[in-house]
């Protein structure tokens, strides 16, 4: 006994003619656009340049304020009072003055009091602050 299958008549009556015509037109005008780009970036312009510019992609300077158990200020390990500190942090602010982070590291058994003056700092120049776990990329 002979079986015969039935072939899907929608495979046969399929024309791939339409997407192939498709996909060409689409590569075609991918590759105008492309060279149109590339000729825009080689375009030969004398631009202006500034003496006093700062590259805007430049990473914020990190600053850490460590305190002693004494109550003692230091930043990068030179002692100073709440007064230099809030000059130093003025500078800081004004190179950057939107993402200007300062990192608050107090020794346990200082007097919370230390703390909140240089937290009132940051707060008095426009830096935000972090106290206690320091990020892991440092």
């Amino acid at each position: 006994m002979v079986v015969k299958l039935k072939q899907p008549s929608a495979l046969g009556s399929l024309s791939l003619t339409p997407l192939i015509d498709v996909v060409f037109l689409l590569l075609v005008f991918f590759l105008v656009a492309t060279r149109f780009a590339q000729e825009e970036r080689e375009m030969d312009l004398a631009l202006p340049t500034a003496s006093e510019a700062m590259p805007m992609t430049e990473e914020p300077k990190q600053v850490f304020i460590d305190i002693d158990e004494n109550g003692q200020f230091f930043i990068d390990n030179q002692p100073l009072t709440v007064a230099e500190i809030e000059n130093s942090l003025r500078q800081v602010v004004a190179d950057n003055p939107l993402h200007q982070k300062v990192y608050i590291r107090a020794d346990r058994n200082v007097k919370y009091e230390a703390v909140v003056a240089i937290m009132n700092v940051c707060n008095l120049v426009g830096a935000t602050y972090t106290t206690g776990v320091m990020p892991q990329e440092l």
